[in-house]
């Protein structure tokens, strides 16, 4: 009975990590279109991505982007939002909205019968193309986003992550967040110009995964953006410049240090991104197994929690260390921190912990893509980031190929000392 459930586990996780098929197509509206059918359950999930994240925010408009996303549900065509969300329920679809620095947009889920799939998607059609941006809906937004930044601007959590993303992305959209100020002087004019110059085909995302078929899936994704505003065409983004290592020290009554240690590191679809993915769960992404983790918090106890990230962008994005400890000590934890990644650097990942972070990335793939909705937000990431459609399926052989040469040869090129920025809030 044991091998007959170990070799059940196995051809569920071999099923779970292969197989994938990823269809792409350009509509006939321009919009690039990423499709996975299946016929499992009866649910279509989808997700319409545009290139207006934050970093697409107008000077002196922070906050813009985010305030548009939220609001596109908040009245639509000739309904409200209470209508709206009336019309989600009568249906039993789900809307949400996606915001980051690069992208934003909408997702759905719904029943994939015809007659539900039928009224949420349109529903989701016009809110893509005829939202409202009511003004009371928009003055009760922001008033919202207001207090949330002026909540956020006492704690030293928050503080330390603008403080950071400022330091690392000088002069650069990554490195601005939104301000009480920058918040206040937007309105309803603002949303809808932004909406009309920036959430067009040509520079939308259309994912779609579930119980449809080909034909089906390419109606779906012509009727959601064949009435979208014209636009602006996408301009680059500035080249990200790396930082000049530096520490910054705020001041702030909190016990504790907040401590960020980073810079830029690298782009979606870098070659080295998969020997930074590695090497990083080594370093301090692998939780209790990272070397981060057992230097700082069990060998010195100087922190409860200690950790490294790397997080790919459009552009370059960040490669942070971070911890949170009492601030007589921060010197001595942000020492010790530095002296781990110093000598990964140097030395890379052992054979032991190479093999661990293999292991543990590659098992984990399955469960990380065993739901619709999981796989939606990688078949979206693939789609926006232009990675190629057999992502999912080389992802083990590409992590199972890094060695620890690779690792240190990577994060020589990508973690430099010389552009290591650090910064800490109730500092001493």
């Amino acid at each position: 009975m044991r091998i007959l459930l170990a070799a059940l586990v196995m051809a569920l996780s071999a099923a779970a990590h292969a197989g994938v098929k990823i269809e792409h197509w350009v509509a006939p509206s321009g919009a690039r279109v990423y499709f996975v059918e299946t016929h499992d359950l009866p649910i279509l999930d989808v997700e319409v991505d545009f290139s207006a994240g934050s970093a697409y925010d107008p000077p002196g408009k922070a906050g813009l982007a985010g305030l548009t996303a939220n609001l596109l549900d908040g009245g639509a065509g000739d309904l409200d939002e209470e209508a709206i969300s009336a019309r989600l329920v009568d249906i039993g679809a789900r809307m949400g909205g996606v915001a980051e620095s690069d992208r934003a947009g909408v997702t759905l889920r719904t029943l994939a019968w015809p007659k539900e799939r039928a009224a949420a998607l349109a529903l989701l059609q016009l809110v893509l193309a005829r939202p409202t941006f009511p003004e009371a809906v928009v003055a009760r937004e922001k008033a919202r986003s207001i207090a949330a930044i002026q909540e956020a601007d006492t704690r030293p959590d928050a503080i330390s992550a603008k403080r950071f993303a400022a330091a690392i992305y000088p002069d650069h959209p990554y490195g601005v967040s939104a301000t009480v100020e920058s918040v206040g002087r937007l309105g309803r004019d603002d949303l809808a110009a932004f909406h009309r110059d920036h959430y067009s085909a040509r520079r939308a995302v259309v994912s779609i995964i579930g119980d449809v078929s080909r034909a089906e899936a390419e109606r779906i994704a012509q009727s959601l953006t064949e009435a979208l505003p014209a636009g602006l065409p996408e301009a680059p983004l500035p080249d990200v410049k790396l930082p000049t290592a530096a520490t910054i020290k705020v001041a702030h009554p909190a016990a504790q240090s907040h401590i960020h240690v980073g810079l830029p590191a690298v782009r979606r679809g870098d070659p080295d991104y998969f020997a930074l993915l590695v090497g990083n769960y080594s370093l301090g992404g692998g939780g209790f197994v990272s070397r981060l983790m057992k230097e700082v918090r069990e060998k010195r106890g100087y922190a409860y929690s200690v950790y490294s990230y790397i997080a790919p962008r459009k552009l370059e994005g960040p490669f942070e260390m971070g911890m949170q400890t009492k601030r007589e000590q921060a010197g001595d934890a942000l020492k010790v921190a530095n002296d781990v990644l110093a000598g990964f650097i140097k030395g890379g990942p052992t054979e032991a912990e190479l093999a661990a972070a293999k292991k543990n990335l590659i098992d984990g793939l399955g469960l990380r893509i065993d739901s619709n909705a999981k796989l939606l937000g990688y078949l979206a990431t693939i789609g926006f980031f232009n990675l190629p459609l057999s992502y999912l399926d080389d992802f083990p052989a590409r992590v199972a190929a890094v060695t620890a040469k690779g690792v240190r040869e990577a994060f020589a090129r990508h973690v430099k000392a010389e552009h290591l920025v650090t910064v800490i809030v109730a500092a001493d």
